[in-house]
């Protein structure tokens, strides 16, 4: 993903969760996803798909059992 589609993307989801400490960040050898940051902590992949024209991105959080805790 370039750096102004994480940056539109970034800004969208500080909008949508009201959290100024989201970060969305490039990955060193995809380029086709990003990583979400909660603050410090790793929440979440967003990945870019084109497929068919239609641009859309998708964010996929897991939550593991211990974090229920």
């Amino acid at each position: 993903m370039e750096k102004r589609e994480i940056e539109r993307v970034q800004s969208y989801m500080r909008r949508l969760f009201q959290n100024q400490t989201v970060r969305v960040v490039a990955r060193p050898r995809k380029d086709d996803s990003a990583e979400v940051y909660l603050g410090e902590e790793f929440i979440g992949v967003l990945f870019r798909d084109d497929e068919d024209g239609d641009l859309s991105y998708n964010f996929q959080m897991a939550i593991l059992e211990t974090d229920l805790e």
